[in-house]
């Protein structure tokens, strides 16, 4: 394996990866379409011996390298970066600060798509001596878009490769640290709107009316409830309501009320019981107070779960990289955000690591998380996150799943 050589030449990009986050940092994209960004992708990548695969849901890709010694039984390694920002503004007064309003890279796919970059260059270096095929994975659409399914549904995983690897980035996590865990690492996020139908009339005669109101704050308090009363304390079921719409002014009962928020849960059987009972609750709580409520849900990410074997080859690959066991960090419990690389983990064993980018020596705890418009990375931590996606799939190709 080429562990011991993968951080320097890294850092011997590391000009180039800065240079590409920032250019892909300036001109965030949405969505599952980001033109601008695959091009910038395209360019970077123009002089290496990749064969490309692109589909019609999204403007995503797959760039393939096939090791010069790859036999019969030779491995195949997926490695993945995400590429579209989120809709909001920018606050950080970087030099290189989005461009274009009501957009910003806030959750780091600008430095994940320039890591897959630097890893793509970095494997491309050493095709002479690779037994084996990695996929760059360059996916739009990760944010609620379900990028990773639509490429999955036009065939651009295929085959289906034998590990998948991917990295995010964290900016209030310890510079230079790489964290992750077996089993459920993310959540599962679903989405929920129950629509309380009533009858309208003045608010002097509420008696004459089937006044949606109260229900729906019923229902805010049954749901809570539900929660703690129907799931056992230990596990990770998270229902929030975090909007509630009705009415037009002070005098009118509204006809109808309209309550949407989040479901997240750690595996499918808690997924689908919350299912069940929040609509149940909603509707039963409606009929106590003389109303009807129909609750619809739309499916978001599944649970993402880590391979145990993929974390502990993610693991030694983190030391062997930091040189002592300090390189690596065992998370203690699941984060109930959500990531559409569950997808590919549904298909294939592998996992998904945690980088840290918080600024060196900085106390870390205190720095703006992700989706935060102030979210600052320090782009030393870069090369780090180049090795460890590069030495994941040499480790693998090399040696399996130990």
């Amino acid at each position: 394996m080429f562990t011991e050589t993968l951080l320097d030449s890294a850092r011997s990009l590391a000009p180039d990866i800065v240079a590409l986050r920032r250019a892909i940092h300036a001109e965030p994209e949405l969505g599952l379409h980001c033109p601008m960004t695959m091009a910038k992708v395209r360019d970077a990548l123009a002089d290496l011996p990749l064969e490309w695969k692109t589909g019609t849901s999204t403007t995503g890709a797959v760039a393939t390298l096939t090791g010069a010694k790859v036999g019969a039984n030779s491995s195949r390694v997926l490695l993945r970066g995400d590429m579209d920002a989120l809709p909001m503004d920018e606050k950080t007064g970087l030099d290189f600060a989005s461009t274009i309003p009501g957009r910003m890279h806030a959750c780091g796919h600008d430095t994940h798509t320039a890591m897959l970059v630097g890893a793509a260059r970095v494997l491309s270096e050493r095709r002479e001596e690779l037994c084996g095929t990695v996929d760059f994975m360059f996916q739009p659409g990760e944010e609620g878009h379900h990028g990773a399914r639509f490429m999955l549904e036009d065939g651009l995983i295929d085959p289906l490769p034998d590990a998948a690897f991917a990295l995010h980035i964290m900016p209030n996590a310890k510079f230079g640290v790489l964290a992750g865990r077996a089993g459920p690492l993310m959540a599962a996020a679903d989405q929920f709107t129950i629509t309380v139908n009533g009858k309208g009339g003045h608010a002097s005669m509420p008696h004459d009316c089937a006044d949606p109101v109260p229900a729906a704050a019923a229902i805010v308090s049954a749901v809570q409830a539900m929660v703690t009363r129907r799931f056992n304390a230990a596990s990770a079921v998270v229902v929030t309501v975090t909007r509630i719409q009705t009415g037009t002014t002070f005098n009118v009962i509204p006809d109808d009320a309209m309550l949407q928020g989040t479901i997240r849960t750690l595996s499918a059987e808690h997924r689908e019981a919350v299912h069940t009972l929040i609509a149940q609750t909603a509707a039963d709580t409606a009929h106590a107070h003389g109303v009807e409520a129909i609750c619809e849900i739309e499916h978001g990410f599944p649970v993402t779960i880590c391979d145990d074997r993929a974390v502990q080859l993610g693991m030694k690959v983190a030391r062997e990289i930091a040189g002592n066991a300090e390189g690596w960090h065992d998370l203690p419990a699941p984060i109930m955000g959500a990531e559409d690389f569950s997808y590919l983990l549904e298909k294939a064993p592998g996992a998904m690591f945690f980088l840290g980018v918080a600024p060196d020596g900085d106390n870390w705890s205190q720095c703006c998380a992700i989706h935060s418009p102030r979210m600052h990375v320090d782009e030393a931590a870069l090369p780090r996150g180049v090795a460890m996606l590069a030495g994941c799939a040499l480790e693998f190709i090399d040696n399996g799943f130990a």
